[in-house]
């Protein structure tokens, strides 16, 4: 029998309804030391996220910074552009996007996508426990 689907394996990690091609999965689950453990990554960063606060999100870094930043990518030596400005709050919904993809499945990479940026999170989480 092939290894689980990762994308299935997000699925039981984030512990969405049981299908049948699921229950399939859990037998082979049993079998299969190596989809085991990646399940079992897979779970601890749901986890992680899932517990996730206000404080652990990301700030806008200072404008010296995004200064610094454009004058290395400049190929002038004129100074940089000004930082961007930094809005408090969720970006700008792109009403006219929403409603063109409105009942289309997701891409086939936004379970990779999705599980990346749970793994940021909990590496962040991580390294803020150990200090």
């Amino acid at each position: 029998m092939p290894h689980v689907d990762p994308a299935q394996l997000v699925e039981l990690a984030l512990g969405n309804d049981v299908t049948h091609d699921d229950a399939d999965a859990l037998r082979h689950l049993a079998a299969c030391g190596r989809c085991r453990e990646e399940l079992h990554l897979m779970t601890r960063v749901v986890m992680a996220a899932r517990g996730v606060e206000e404080p652990d999100l990301p700030s806008a870094p200072p404008a010296h910074v995004w200064q610094r930043i454009a004058q290395g990518l400049s190929e002038s030596d004129e100074p940089a552009a000004p930082a961007p400005e930094h809005r408090a709050g969720p970006p700008p919904v792109d009403t006219a996007a929403r409603e063109r993809t409105r009942g289309r499945s997701p891409a086939p990479g936004a379970a990779a996508l999705a599980l990346g940026l749970l793994a940021g999170v909990a590496v962040v989480r991580w390294r803020r426990r150990g200090r």
